[in-house]
């Protein structure tokens, strides 16, 4: 008997083909924003179209500290995911308020605050990426984040 996958596998699987586009050295990271059932946009994280990726010519890595003194790395040539497809869906005029996004990994603080002001109110992940520094925000906002397992096939 065959099983198939649950749509948020089914949407999971996707959002890990995505990621496959990427441009990063550091981690390959899929978005899908989904509503009722269909994908509206997609993204992944490397450099805005048209400029040069980290795989060509390296990153831009900087290093600041977080409020509890942890220091953080991030490129200045790659945008995330999660921000990739959210300017899809503007650039093609497509709302994403009470949409659904699947992403490989939690989003980054920066992502969540604008996931928060799109009107996302579910965020399905794969693999935590630094989700206790979500905490604060998701105690105060109306996002839940919900975790999705993909079993190999």
């Amino acid at each position: 008997m065959n099983t198939r996958l649950s749509w948020d596998q089914y949407f999971m699987t996707i959002t890990r083909q995505v990621a496959e586009r990427s441009t990063c050295l550091r981690a390959k990271v899929g978005a899908v924003i989904v509503r009722d059932k269909n994908i509206l946009a997609t993204g992944y994280n490397g450099a805005p179209a048209g400029l040069p990726h980290c795989t060509d010519v390296g990153c831009l890595v900087y290093q600041s500290k977080t409020p509890s003194g942890e220091i953080e790395e991030n490129c200045y040539r790659t945008i995330h995911a999660e921000m990739n497809a959210i300017a899809q869906a503007a650039k093609n005029g497509v709302s994403i308020r009470d949409a659904d996004i699947y992403v490989t990994h939690t989003p980054c603080i920066h992502c969540l605050k604008v996931l928060i002001n799109t009107g996302i109110k579910r965020i399905f992940y794969e693999k935590e990426y630094k989700l206790h520094t979500l905490q604060e925000l998701l105690r105060a906002a109306d996002v839940v984040l919900h975790q999705v397992v993909v079993e190999p096939r």
